[in-house]
């Protein structure tokens, strides 16, 4: 039995057709702060950089840091 815990930043936005659409990055900083995500996710809408779906990146929602606990078993015995 191996666990392996995982932590992800996940950034939520909304296109300018009224989509959500996430970009997430893995193993965030530990000491990231609530202003240097929302200077990160104002960068990605001035930049529009990115066109999900064709349609531009229009605002900044919500963005979370989410933990996972993955536990795989080894069931060749």
């Amino acid at each position: 039995m191996d666990n392996n815990l995982n932590k992800r930043l996940v950034m939520t936005f909304k296109t300018t057709d009224d989509k959500s659409v996430s970009l997430s990055i893995d193993d965030p900083r530990e000491d990231i702060t609530e202003t240097e995500i929302k200077t990160a996710m104002d960068l990605v809408v001035s930049k529009n950089i990115f066109a999900p779906g064709g349609s531009d990146i229009a605002k900044a929602v919500s963005a979370k840091v989410v933990v996972t606990d993955t536990t795989a078993y080894d069931l060749v015995l």
